[in-house]
């Protein structure tokens, strides 16, 4: 624990040594000055916890307004400064003034040592917890930043994205909980964040759990928080993600995994906008703003036997829908050179383009693991290039385990004509035959798709 310093200031040389050898036996440090001139010097080396000033320096002086002056320099120097006036009988009234000016309390002379001792120590715990607040606004503000740093952009151009942008932007300035729905890998937590970007508590903390993650046993407590000793390992007070969030937004991932007995509790907190710890017996009230998302299906979120509908009515004011990206290909061409950019400048690689075959068959590819996978293949093709072009043997020989697969069990690892053949029969199948659309839809011209229609025999 930081020590204590104290700062006595009197022109009575009496009155210092006296204070001096009292407070010493209970503070660690304990400076005297018999000037005030000195206090800007002074104040310059050490943050003082308590400075205890007299209120008269001038022989004859008693109205008190010397110290009135000298506490206001202090304070102009340091706003956060705790001042404890020692004065005459004559002036407390003065003191009583300096009061609602600044001043922390005021000791009369001739003190009891008992009093000046506990007012002092009162006067540096309040500095302390004042000190500590002011830092923890500070640590707040900038968690607040850190956490509402963009750290990816949303792309897309195609109509199913664009009606997400618009969701996001009638529904960001308002308060209302959203629910997002998609697919592992479809941007979720993008969505919540840039919701929380355009919204009035942007200020404030975005704070994510992802509720799947969290042990069944453990997940009230990370929500609501507990008292110490409410279980085995309780071994301290903790604030949940509830509290923490206060005056943010409070981003719940993996919605569907709550259990039927957690569901109850979340409603009640939603309905009533307070929190009860585990092991209290009093509510906290909470001001949070609700995001959450969910990979569920939409029949089994609306299946009451799965989940409550009356908390899915508290969630899902404005609900928003992400499209998986096999439904939205149009936008893979920009999302893959996007991330081959970023990739390339993080891992400091001179790679400039994908080669036009391989895109192709990039935005063919039917991506089961979503933008999330996209993203690492381009990530691993950057590490592997050695030129300024992405090239398909810098693609993997066989994803990675829960990345993106075919139908076949083949990912986009397969070699060029592998991939490219299976691309074109299924966007020729969707399209029943339609060149002009098949070839709209793998990004290429009609004369392209021709051309490697006859090559691969269709």
């Amino acid at each position: 624990m930081a020590e204590t310093s104290i700062l006595i200031v009197d022109d009575d040389n009496d009155i210092l040594t006296a204070a001096r050898l009292l407070l010493k036996r209970h503070f660690e440090r304990v400076v005297t000055a018999n000037q005030p001139e000195r206090i800007p010097a002074l104040l310059a080396e050490t943050a003082f916890d308590v400075v205890l000033l007299d209120m008269n320096f001038v022989t004859g002086e008693r109205s008190g307004r010397e110290g009135l002056t000298w506490m206001s320099r202090i304070l102009e120097i340091d706003a956060e400064a705790i001042v404890v006036l020692i004065t005459a009988y004559s002036a407390i009234d003065t003191a009583v003034e300096a009061m609602k000016l600044g001043a922390f309390d005021f000791v009369a002379k001739p003190w009891q040592n008992e009093k000046l001792v506990a007012t002092v120590r009162a006067a540096a715990l309040h500095r302390k917890s004042r000190v500590e607040a002011a830092s923890l606004k500070r640590q707040n503000r900038e968690l607040a930043a850190e956490t509402n740093r963009p750290s990816d952009l949303i792309l897309g151009t195609s109509p199913a994205m664009r009606r997400v942008f618009e969701l996001i932007a009638k529904a960001a300035p308002t308060d209302a909980n959203v629910l997002i729905l998609g697919e592992n890998g479809t941007g979720k937590e993008l969505v919540a964040r840039e919701i929380h970007r355009q919204s009035a508590r942007a200020a404030g903390v975005f704070m994510s759990v992802d509720v799947g993650a969290v042990a069944e046993s453990v997940v009230e407590s990370e929500l609501f928080g507990h008292k110490k000793g409410a279980f085995t390992g309780a071994s301290e007070n903790r604030i949940g993600r509830f509290q923490a969030a206060s005056g943010g937004t409070l981003f719940l991932d993996e919605l569907g995994n709550i259990s039927r007995p957690l569901q109850a509790k979340l409603l009640t907190a939603l309905e009533r906008r307070e929190v009860v710890p585990v092991g209290a017996n009093a509510p906290v009230a909470i001001d949070v703003r609700v995001i959450s998302a969910t990979n569920a299906p939409r029949a089994e979120l609306y299946d009451e036997g799965v989940f409550r509908q009356d908390l899915l009515y508290r969630l899902n004011t404005v609900e928003i829908e992400l499209p998986p990206l096999r439904d939205r290909r149009e936008d893979i061409p920009p999302l893959a050179d996007h991330f081959m950019r970023v990739y390339a400048k993080k891992y400091g690689r001179d790679v400039r383009r994908i080669a036009d075959d391989v895109m192709a068959a990039i935005a063919a590819y039917p991506w089961p693991g979503n933008v999330r996978a996209l993203r690492h293949a381009l990530e691993r093709a950057v590490i592997l290039c050695d030129g300024e072009t992405l090239r398909i043997g810098d693609f993997p020989v066989q994803p990675a385990e829960g990345e993106a697969r075919g139908d076949d069990g083949q990912g986009l690892s397969g070699t060029l004509a592998e991939v490219e053949r299976r691309a074109i029969e299924q966007a020729l199948q969707r399209h029943a035959g339609n060149v002009t659309h098949a070839a709209h839809d793998l990004g290429i011209t009609r004369t392209s798709l021709y051309r490697r229609m006859e090559k691969y025999g269709l």
